[in-house]
């Protein structure tokens, strides 16, 4: 049997990471093996990867030396950051550049690099629809990675380009849940302008990053927009009512007054939404369910999801 290929897998303890190293590890008869890289190898998360038969490895993106041991001799590294764990775009930049040059210092042959768009190219900062933010960027948490595929296309080694949608767990862990309105009914609040919202599992997130790496040197230099489903907030409400078995109201959120409901990330998030609103069915194409499931046949849609999960989704 040949020796399988290792691929490194950053933030493996996260969302998109663990799916990925999950995914490699259930595909035993696979052509990859993962390395997870991470923190903190004692803890929970870690081991639970380990016991899967998983390589857990000490790394981490602030300390760029540490990056050129966990991704020596790999053929593959996933690349991801988490603006929510900080809150800050320049720390998501400095990590990114780190984790790009590193890959190229390694001599891997495929990087995944999970990004998003920088809105700006589409609301510069000059444009009043949406708030500015952090003194440069409209959206921070999706600027600070679109800024950085150039430096990916430049520095790092050969790359794909990874699109998420919005996760579903957000519904579970983000408060974004159903609330119980004055009437009894669950209201569903979301600031979404009248569009659709494409989203998806987080655990799928994974399994689609390991279908690009399947995919091999054909997907280098493309850029992959994953969603499970797009759905309005009136499909959402309805599909949340029928899973929970009440009544669920969709409310759409004003941008202005979800910016200005003051918990970390609001403005953030709200900017966001409005991007997407902006956007329109441009930003639906940008995530294809199609796409998705040719990378992931098990992908889940919403209903599929809220199946598996529903008993985790909070009633506040």
């Amino acid at each position: 049997m040949p020796e399988k290929k290792i691929i490194a897998v950053v933030g493996a303890t996260g969302a998109q990471g663990g799916g990925l190293a999950r995914a490699i590890a259930a595909d035993r008869g696979g052509p990859f093996s993962a390395r997870a890289v991470t923190r903190n190898p004692k803890s929970d998360k870690a081991l639970a990867l380990a016991a899967l038969g998983v390589e857990v490895v000490a790394g981490d993106a602030d300390e760029p030396a540490t990056l050129d041991r966990t991704f020596a001799g790999a053929y593959g590294a996933f690349c991801v950051t988490n603006f929510w764990e900080h809150f800050s775009a320049e720390r998501e930049g400095r990590q990114a550049l780190a984790m790009a040059r590193a890959t190229r210092t390694a001599g891997v042959q495929h990087v995944v690099w999970s990004t998003l768009e920088d809105t700006r190219k589409w609301v510069p900062l000059g444009d009043a629809r949406l708030p500015t933010l952090q003194g440069e960027y409209k959206v921070p948490h999706f600027d600070s990675k679109g800024q950085m595929d150039r430096v990916f296309a430049e520095e790092a080694a050969p790359t794909s380009y990874l699109l998420a949608a919005f996760y579903w767990e957000n519904f579970i862990y983000f408060g974004m849940g159903p609330r119980k309105g004055p009437d009894g009914d669950l209201v569903l609040a979301l600031p979404l302008g009248g569009v659709k919202l494409p989203g998806i599992s987080a655990e799928d997130i994974g399994k689609c990053a390991y279908g690009v790496f399947r995919r091999g040197a054909g997907a280098i230099g493309q850029r992959l927009g994953v969603a499970g489903e797009s759905l309005s907030g009136e499909d959402m409400a309805e599909k949340m009512g029928r899973a929970l078995g009440r009544k669920v109201n969709f409310y759409d959120v004003p941008f202005d007054a979800y910016r200005a409901m003051g918990f970390p990330g609001a403005q953030d998030l709200g900017n966001m939404f409005q991007f997407q609103a902006i956007r329109g069915d441009e930003f639906l194409r940008s995530r294809d369910a199609q796409l998705a499931r040719s990378l992931n046949p098990a992908l889940l849609d919403f209903d599929a999801w809220l199946s598996a999960n529903v008993g985790r989704v909070p009633i506040q």
